[in-house]
């Protein structure tokens, strides 16, 4: 797989990590709406993980206590207990944990025209029995292959999706980027996703692999920073990509 994220001197593509995660909360339909909004914004990166039930929702804590009023694993609350936990919005409407199906829902017109969605599978803490296959034919279903990729931490996640998707794009996540280049050999991906301030490997030694590199930090109820990255000095160091949480601050 090569997209237009490779290595050809192109500027540094943005993608909005969980929506736009510093004025809104995190993984909420209003994140996807206000990131969607945002004109040249490459893509969406969000995560999904399992209920007690087995529905896909999107949040990206195994717990839902820093985000929610709630207390507990995710995996261990049904869809309609999922539900009533609200997440605050401050001046907005109160948000909550949203489905993978209602945010396709919001995103598809967009999808359609050239945003891209990264979707984070969260099998790195617990292993969720069946997950990949029900985000594939989820994703099959609505013929949005194309505009989808999906990255992990977890290796055998991966492995498994490239089974069930031969053709996916697929990014290794990890904090180093050597440990995403080596594990990505291993597992037959196609991008690096390590953290941007990990980039310990030197630009040659990264081949021609979009390197998709996440941020952290600064997410809701944040103020902005009012300071922005140097892109060029990350392009240098091989980074063809940023999630970062407020890509509105770069492209509005």
């Amino acid at each position: 797989w090569k997209d237009s994220s490779d290595r050809k001197g192109d500027r540094v593509k943005l993608w909005a990590h969980r929506g736009c995660s510093q004025r809104y909360p995190e993984n909420t339909l209003l994140a996807f709406e206000k990131a969607a909004a945002v004109k040249g914004l490459t893509g969406i990166e969000l995560d999904i993980q399992l209920t007690k039930d087995g529905e896909m929702v999107v949040i990206h804590d195994e717990r839902v206590d820093r985000t929610t009023e709630g207390i507990g694993f995710v995996r261990d609350y049904t869809l309609s207990e999922i539900r009533r936990l609200h997440i605050y919005a401050g001046e907005s409407k109160s948000q909550q944990i949203p489905t993978i199906t209602e945010v396709l829902d919001l995103l598809e017109p967009d999808l359609r025209v050239g945003l891209r969605l990264n979707i984070e599978l969260k099998n790195g803490v617990y292993s969720y029995d069946g997950m990949e296959e029900k985000i594939v034919e989820l994703i099959r279903r609505r013929g949005l292959e194309r505009q989808v990729l999906y990255s992990s931490f977890s290796a055998k996640s991966l492995v498994k999706m490239r089974r069930l998707e031969p053709d996916a794009e697929l990014g290794m996540l990890d904090s180093k980027v050597s440990d995403c280049l080596y594990k990505l050999r291993g597992v037959g991906a196609d991008a690096l996703h390590p953290f941007w301030r990990a980039m310990d490997l030197p630009r040659e030694e990264l081949g021609d692999y979009p390197v998709r590199a996440w941020m952290g930090g600064h997410l809701y109820p944040e103020k902005t920073t009012g300071t922005k990255l140097n892109m060029e000095a990350l392009e240098q160091q091989g980074i063809t990509d940023i999630i970062l949480n407020e890509p509105e601050c770069y492209l509005i």
